[in-house]
């Protein structure tokens, strides 16, 4: 393939007049730079970190289908008290799709190399036909692996990895982590089991719970059971683990597990301080499966945080150390790594009312993949 290269690309725009308007828009990506490549988008999954840009604040019960079948359009509406969280934004048409694989269909004169090959890759604007990006941001498949088994090889694996190496750079031994039979939640008790961390998972029903004590998690708490407070703080307690991470965002359980913190190392206290505990207990937001106000019950003395953990922001701290970690998750992409996904669909599929709805759930066991080549 020489040439410019055209393709449809899923676009999101919110406007002035509270609409949000998901449509799929033709681009022309022209020839590729001496060190960019075109890729062919074969697989590109869902993820939450895609739904804020994709739907932002918009009334889902709103929904309407526009356009025709070739060239869908979803239109919903904003809340007027919501528009002001999206002000930034307002009438640009954004590419959406954070990460994705395919093949590569062109290459520069400097990546020659990969012309043929399979590459997953980071950058947004995945959700797409095709994609000119940087070679950087690509790393060359597996042999044998298909783009599926690429697609998600940078957010979830990098996530939860970042977990880890946050942990230790902090000096903490044990984790917390929230929604924890999610995908990601799913590596990383592959992760901490491999690596010998102990691993205290937070989940919100029983069958959630089964998931991971399937894969040889050993605690497993579910925030919905009448003990949930007392079984949390015999498990960090038992483990020791004063750094937590939360999808949840919104609502108390931030408070609880900071609370269950503070409750496990008064057990160990030689002294009693107005203070609280002087170890250091910290819980990052990472998510906001609930949109809502976080909200803190303190009684958890003052050596304490509660901080926001962002991907791209880790990423760009540790620097050149995020090769080895890139690394481990090619040499693990099937084992520690691998994604499954429930459903696959394609571009125009991804703005059907009835298909988007069932996305932005983000239920446990119910993750999308979307397709271009359908």
């Amino acid at each position: 393939m020489s040439g410019s290269t055209e393709g449809l690309e899923l676009r999101s725009t919110a406007t002035a007049d509270g609409r949000l308007r998901l449509t799929l828009e033709p681009v022309a990506l022209g020839e590729p730079g001496p060190d960019e490549v075109i890729v062919r988008l074969e697989a590109a999954p869902i993820n939450p970190s895609d739904l804020g840009l994709l739907l932002g604040p918009a009334d889902m019960a709103t929904l309407r289908a526009e356009g025709t079948a070739d060239r869908p359009e979803l239109v919903a509406d904003i809340p007027p008290h919501l528009l002001r969280a999206v002000a930034g934004r307002l009438g640009q048409s954004l590419a959406v799709g954070n990460e994705g694989a395919g093949t590569v269909v062109q290459a520069g004169e400097n990546v020659r190399d990969l012309l043929g090959r399979k590459v997953a890759m980071v950058g947004g604007g995945m959700f797409a036909q095709y994609r000119k990006i940087h070679a950087r941001a690509c790393i060359p498949l597996p042999e044998g692996a298909s783009a599926a088994d690429g697609a998600g090889m940078f957010v979830n694996p990098l996530t939860a990895l970042g977990f880890v190496e946050t942990m230790k750079a902090e000096g903490h031994t044990a984790i917390v982590h929230t929604a924890a039979a999610s995908n990601l939640g799913q590596m990383l008790n592959r992760i901490c089991q491999a690596d010998g961390i102990a691993l205290v998972n937070i989940v919100r029903s029983e069958a959630q719970a089964a998931i991971l004590k399937g894969i040889g998690a050993r605690y497993v708490i579910d925030s919905g059971a009448e003990d949930f407070q007392a079984r949390l703080v015999e498990a960090i307690a038992e483990t020791g683990a004063t750094i937590g991470f939360d999808a949840i965002g919104g609502g108390k359980l931030a408070s609880h597990i900071l609370n269950a913190m503070e409750a496990a190392a008064l057990r160990k206290a030689g002294s009693y301080s107005i203070y609280g505990n002087n170890s250091a207990k910290q819980v990052y937001i990472y998510g906001a499966l609930d949109t809502g106000p976080t909200v803190l019950n303190r009684a958890f003395g003052l050596s304490w945080g509660l901080g926001g953990w962002l991907l791209t922001n880790f990423l760009q701290k540790i620097g050149p150390d995020a090769a080895r970690l890139r690394q481990r998750v090619a040499d693990e992409l099937h084992t520690t790594f691998a994604s499954h996904y429930s459903t696959v669909i394609g571009l125009a599929e991804a703005l059907r009312p009835e298909i988007v709805t069932a996305y932005q759930k983000k239920a446990t066991g119910e993750k999308y993949l979307i397709d271009p080549t359908r």
